[in-house]
């Protein structure tokens, strides 16, 4: 899978960009502010809706503008693709795929695949635990886009109950009537959560090997002690609100989570914390709960690893999502911003090596010579508005 062509009208700081793309490594180079990570945003936009920068649409829109379009041509498997998104922030974003009839932006999703590994990484290792579950969810949709659809309805549901509990318990309500709403609430909290949990355990589960092996790939050997021992194993683990799960649910070769059963122990976990959770009026069980926990050796990441070992994680987190979509039968593109400055010279080359063999890398740098010499295949040059070949 590749771009052949990006096109960006009103997208952040582009005014029109007409960028011809190729298979294999890209570098777009340029100083700080000249546009470049505006770039990849919006390759990234087209592949999961979203920004990695900003939480919401409205800054995508260039300063005046109405709206931003984003084109992108997308090539698999010998097959060409044109989706196109209009961003309209208080307005529904509209798609076109093929400049066919408009449709849901969500009907995209899934043309196009992209693992974007950003200085932003970091907070994955050191962060709270809400960049973590949308890590997991981000590419729990980049496998299968139906999750998309499960995520909004829990989120929907969530919100909705969430409501009700504030208001009941506020008033302290012992009205049935209330009791049994707030009982119809449950059941499709449980419903939607335990989708959404089961697609995450799964995804843990198949995640995991790919996580130990790049981190070993990655990481600086034995010889600097200031890293800690070479041995240690980079592993996941997901911490959930439910209990009473089976204890093989999101382990390797472990048996594949089972909706029902986590539906029912959903359930179950809502009726025994009813009365908490209508004092403090939250939702106190469910996948908005949980947290990916990232384990390095005995101990986790978090609070315990160094800062190359925290970057030796972030990047194996990427790597191995890059790897399982690509087992998945369609290998996404690569976008790396502005990521090599960050690293020292070993994972530099250690990450470059990694990804040089990819069907499509995109490297973001502010100079030429961050670009690693195996990634150093086409390069363009971004200053004053303009995106120039470097010949």
């Amino acid at each position: 899978m590749y771009v052949r062509h990006l096109q960006l009208t009103d997208f952040r700081s582009w005014q029109h960009v007409d960028l011809p793309l190729d298979a294999g490594p890209t570098a777009l180079v340029g100083a700080n502010g000249q546009g470049k990570t505006n770039l990849v945003e919006a390759l990234g936009y087209v592949a999961t809706l979203g920004s990695h920068r900003v939480p919401n649409d409205a800054p995508l829109i260039r300063h005046g503008a109405q709206r931003a379009v984003v084109r992108a041509a997308v090539v698999n498997q010998d097959r060409e693709l044109l989706v196109e998104l209009e961003i309209a922030p208080g307005r529904a974003n509209r798609a076109r795929i093929n400049r066919g009839s408009a449709t849901k932006p969500r009907d995209v999703l899934g043309i196009l695949r992209t693992v974007l590994f950003a200085p932003e990484d970091l907070a994955l290792v050191r962060g709270d635990p809400g960049g973590r579950r949308d890590f997991l969810d981000e590419l729990l949709v980049a496998r299968s886009p139906r999750y998309a659809g499960v995520r909004s309805d829990y989120e929907k549901v969530l919100k909705q109950r969430s409501a009700l509990l504030k208001s009941a318990g506020a008033a302290r309500s012992t009205d049935p009537a209330d009791l049994r709403t707030l009982e119809v609430w449950d059941g499709h909290l449980a419903k939607y959560g335990a989708d959404l949990l089961a697609g995450r355990l799964d995804l843990v589960a198949d995640l995991t090997p790919h996580v130990t092996r790049c981190y070993a790939e990655v990481a600086a050997d034995g010889s600097q002690p200031e890293e800690g021992p070479a041995s240690r194993v980079a592993e996941l683990a997901y911490r959930g609100s439910v209990p009473g799960l089976p204890e093989e649910y999101g382990t390797p070769h472990g048996t594949r989570a089972d909706p029902v059963t986590i539906e029912s122990a959903l359930l179950t976990r809502l009726g025994e914390s009813r009365q908490q959770e209508l004092e403090r009026g939250v939702s106190l069980s469910g996948p908005h709960r949980d947290d990916l926990e990232l384990v390095l050796g005995q101990a986790p990441a978090k609070g315990y690893a160094s800062h190359g070992e925290s970057w030796s994680f972030a990047l194996a987190l990427r790597l191995a999502s890059y790897h399982l979509l690509s087992e998945d039968g369609a290998e996404p593109v690569l976008l790396l911003d502005d990521v090599f400055a960050e690293l020292d010279a070993r994972r530099r080359a250690r990450l470059a090596r990694s990804v040089a063999g990819a069907e499509q890398v995109l490297v973001t740098a502010a100079v030429a010579e961050d670009v690693p010499a195996e990634l150093s295949g086409v390069r363009f040059d971004v200053r004053e508005g303009e995106v120039r070949r470097a010949e």
